[in-house]
């Protein structure tokens, strides 16, 4: 069996300064929400975050962003976070922009031992700036180096107590993959079964991958709300 929590702050408790983290989700779907504001509350700072994006100005990693606890942001998509956008800008936060395939692969990678591999994505953009090529059957790769974190923060849908995770539809994004490529995983979930409760052929993220278990209910912001007009 995994510790489970109690308490988020427990939980994220050795998470220090200039520590490298993955937070799961994209957008708002399916991100570790208690586990971010347990973040905020502690105050820990000069983070590397790795992610698709980078919340919104009031919600998931935009809370961080917004205390100015991140200081660099690795993901594909900057979005319409005001303030990433003005971070940016003056200078104050370093950025790495990434393409999304190739975002996921190295995360993937990272997780499966995995040190680099070749991709055409980026070939003659300035994402190729510095970084090693090679020509396979007349095509143009690069090389890609694989990323992992000191911890990896996930939320999933359903858990057992030996650390067994399902996620729920599009909130498994980049969960599995973030789980599988940190030296701790810390997944939020909204369901803490039992062993044996849960059918092995519906696991998407093995035990072996998670260190602590931590049940909350989330919010579930959504991000952009379109309605019709009557």
């Amino acid at each position: 069996m995994k510790q489970v929590y109690t308490s988020f702050q427990e939980a994220v408790a050795d998470i220090h300064d200039g520590a490298t983290l993955m937070v799961g989700g994209f957008g708002l779907c399916g991100i570790p929400e208690n586990l971010i504001l347990a973040l905020v509350e502690k105050g820990v700072k000069d983070l590397t975050v790795i992610s698709n994006n980078c919340g919104v100005d009031d919600w998931g990693l935009g809370l961080l962003l917004k205390n100015k606890q991140i200081k660099k942001m690795v993901g594909s998509y900057v979005g319409e976070n005001k303030e990433f956008e003005r971070q940016v800008l003056s200078g104050e936060i370093e950025v790495e922009l990434v393409p999304q395939g190739t975002l996921a692969e190295k995360i993937r990678a990272g997780g499966a031992g995995i040190p680099a591999f070749y991709t055409p994505a980026g070939v003659g953009t300035p994402i190729a700036e510095g970084k090693e090529t090679r020509t396979f059957n007349g095509k143009e790769y690069l090389l890609e180096e694989a990323y992992t974190a000191d911890f990896s923060l996930v939320r999933a849908w359903k858990a057992d107590k030996m650390g067994n995770l399902l996620y729920n539809k599009t909130a498994r994004n980049f969960n599995p993959m973030i789980a599988a490529a940190g030296r701790i995983t810390i997944a939020e979930v909204e369901e803490l079964h039992e062993i044996g409760e849960l059918d092995p052929n519906d696991i998407h993220t093995p035990s072996i991958y998670v260190q602590r278990l931590i049940k909350g209910k989330q919010e579930k912001r959504i991000e952009r709300r379109t309605v019709q007009s009557i």
